[in-house]
């Protein structure tokens, strides 16, 4: 798959030769939230009941649409939920990733660097 997930599944609907109005009512979504998504404008990733029943009716891989919908797989959300407990002051470090990019950046590339170094040894 290559492309948005709005572009994706615009795609494979009119393959499928469906209107928006017929694809939403499939999925139990009303017409002008498919009509967001198709146009990656919907503001937040769709459910994973709404990819599922996507993936489904469109014959779509669901991991992949669940990934370029900006959504976590059940296994990170897990690992997630892990280290928020061992860790409680990581919803704090998330959130100043999300406001300050350069910082996550650096955080990453030191992680990347020590990463390497690891393997190296």
């Amino acid at each position: 798959m290559s492309g948005t997930f709005g572009h994706i599944i615009r795609t494979a609907r009119k393959e499928k030769e469906l209107s928006q109005r017929e694809m939403a009512k499939l999925i139990g979504v009303d017409y002008t939230y498919l009509s967001k998504l198709e146009n990656d404008h919907a503001g937040y990733p769709p459910s994973e009941d709404v990819i599922h029943k996507l993936a489904l009716h469109l014959n779509l891989n669901e991991e992949e649409l669940r990934h370029l919908a900006g959504r976590i797989t059940p296994d990170d959300e897990k690992v997630f939920q892990e280290l928020v407990k061992k860790y409680k002051q990581m919803p704090v470090l998330l959130r100043r990733m999300r406001d300050e990019p350069d910082f996550a950046q650096k955080l990453l590339r030191e992680t990347t660097q020590s990463e390497s170094k690891e393997k190296e040894s």
